[in-house]
């Protein structure tokens, strides 16, 4: 049954991606058709407009099918990975995926050299704005993938003692003693001891 529904789930996954690209490409190709050819018979002219027309398109479409090609990473590793694992690297793409959205979308804006210029200077600010997080997503996917902890574990984590409550893509909770509830970045973790403790009896 659990198999039927992973099946499921990444047909749907698969189906959506394959359709959001699809029918990207056929109303972007019947508009620069309207724009170009039958709007002018009638006297009408609005190429001027395309680009914006060809941004906002882009921005709807291109969310669609960075989502659902993120589902599908999803699907993919559920089935071998743990829930976790698989969440991980979706937001990993997600977060990668919609940052060169953003990056072409203002290339279009720009145009030409300009549009490149604007393009790889947003490109290099958005990557030193995310460069930390990234850091930390990276590192969030290798402690889910060689688990050196589970949760529940007692462990000691720079100088911090608790229960493992949470490993998440960026943080990894802990819950101290006296209920105190501890997020340590998962780049930090990475470079450092992790000791297991034996649970209290």
């Amino acid at each position: 049954m659990e198999n039927k529904q992973k099946v499921k789930g990444y047909a749907s996954a698969l189906a959506k991606f394959i359709g959001y690209i699809a029918l990207f490409i056929i109303i972007s190709a019947m508009l620069q058709f309207l724009i170009q050819f039958i709007l002018p018979k009638y006297g009408i002219s609005i190429e001027s407009y395309y680009v914006y027309i060809n941004v906002s398109l882009t921005i709807a479409f291109g969310y669609l099918i960075i989502k659902s090609f993120a589902d599908l990473i999803y699907e993919i590793l559920r089935a071998k990975y743990t829930e976790d694992v698989a969440k991980a690297f979706r937001n990993v793409f997600l977060l990668i995926g919609v940052g060169a959205l953003i990056t072409t979308i203002a290339g279009e804006v720009g145009g030409g050299l300009a549009g490149v210029s604007v393009g790889g200077f947003l490109g290099i600010v958005i990557g030193f704005a995310t460069q930390q997080v990234m850091g930390q997503a990276v590192a969030g996917l290798f402690l889910l993938i060689a688990r050196p902890m589970k949760i529940n574990d007692l462990v000691t984590l720079l100088g911090d003692t608790g229960v493992v409550n949470d490993i998440s893509i960026l943080f990894t909770e802990l819950i101290k003693e006296d209920g105190t509830r501890v997020l340590i970045p998962n780049n930090m973790i990475l470079g450092n001891k992790i000791y297991v403790l034996p649970k209290k009896k």
